[in-house]
């Protein structure tokens, strides 16, 4: 009797503890149906004119990709600049909330951010892809979480330019002395170098840089390459077009989402956004490969030169360039802790690149 007692007993405490298993279950799958029901509807606002090719193009195409690939849940709104903030004031509303998610360049935020700067383009620094290895396997990305954490900003990299033009000039550029007093369109560390050289740093969105070059206003401007050089009609303003695009052989274009914002995401809608961010990191720098190209040729059947740059001008900028940089790192000690890895990692990389991509170039040529 007793053994029957006790079987008993323990029967009921088996299947009491079964029932409350499966109550755990039902509720975990029902937080997770609610969760893959749920639907956010976003805002993102850019840099960039609407649909801008490259970077305008490229801020939809994400926006269209999430959309897709969570099959609705994630809708997020574009905004060119100036339809709800200015283009320079991208980072800003995504820190405060404004908008969910931002698409902009780093370098135009350094004066809030000062490290911002050394995870979009170095004056004679790293390309595309040499900028994309530091950053996804060379602890950048990192990095620049870190940096933007304290504003409440999550960072991605989305979207790269490849090797950019030195710009367009309303007058010859023979010599070093030829940057005195000149009056250019150029962000970044690169306008840094400019005024070091004697010039003034004039920065502006995009939509204003044709008539602030036909004017007179400026002396001379760049932005990005021929493909979008093309589209602004600066050959229409401007007479000399040259080349390298020293002060940015590669900018890295991010994507900014609010942090509060991102934890309210599960984690596979994280997972989309993230994959999203970087198709068109890549997708956006095969874009400007192809275009460029295509562009050049237009420009240079309606006429237009392309000149180099002297190589003593070049060699001076590049002392200049140098110089600024190790100058604006130890300005700041984020800067400086963020350039002090960058240096050490992208030295491995021209190295490499010295030995074995250098050769190829000048053979092939």
């Amino acid at each position: 009797m007793k053994r029957r007692d006790i079987l008993a007993a323990a029967g009921v405490g088996l299947a009491a503890t079964a029932l409350a298993g499966c109550k755990e279950k039902n509720e975990a799958a029902g937080d997770n149906q609610a969760s893959a029901q749920q639907t956010f509807n976003w805002k993102m606002v850019t840099s960039w004119p609407k649909n801008f090719p490259g970077v305008g193009v490229g801020a939809e195409r994400f926006a269209k990709l999430v959309e897709d690939m969570s099959g609705g849940r994630l809708k997020i709104k574009v905004y060119a600049a100036g339809e709800l903030v200015p283009a320079l004031e991208v980072f800003d509303a995504v820190s405060r909330g404004t908008a969910e998610m931002g698409h902009g360049a780093p370098y135009y935020w350094k004066g809030k951010v000062p490290a911002a700067q050394f995870f979009c383009a170095l004056p004679f620094g790293p390309n595309a892809q040499e900028m994309n290895a530091w950053l996804h396997r060379g602890g950048g990305m990192e990095l620049w979480e870190e940096v933007y954490k304290p504003y409440g900003v999550l960072p991605m990299a989305c979207g790269a330019t490849g090797v950019q033009t030195a710009g367009w000039f309303n007058k010859e550029v023979n010599s070093v002395d030829d940057f005195k007093g000149l009056k250019m369109r150029t962000p970044g560390l690169g306008g840094e170098v400019l005024t070091k050289m004697g010039g003034t740093v004039v920065n502006m969105p995009a939509g204003e840089i044709f008539t602030a070059l036909q004017t007179g206003a400026i002396d001379a401007t760049e932005w990005i390459g021929p493909y979008n050089d093309l589209a602004l009609g600066l050959h229409k303003a401007s007479k000399y077009y040259y080349t390298p695009g020293w002060q940015e052989p590669n900018v890295t274009f991010e994507l900014d989402v609010n942090l509060k914002a991102w934890e309210t995401l599960p984690a596979d809608l994280q997972a989309i956004v993230r994959a999203a961010a970087r198709d068109v990191n890549g997708d956006m720098l095969d874009d400007y490969n192809a275009k460029n190209m295509e562009a050049l040729e237009q420009l240079r059947e309606q006429g237009v030169e392309v000149r180099r740059l002297p190589d003593e001008v070049l060699a001076r900028l590049k002392e200049v360039a140098a110089e600024v940089v190790d100058a604006s790192a130890a300005a700041d000690p984020v800067a400086s802790k963020v350039w002090e890895q960058q240096r050490a990692y992208l030295a491995r990389l021209y190295e490499y690149a010295e030995l074995n991509e250098r050769d190829i170039y000048n053979i092939r040529g």
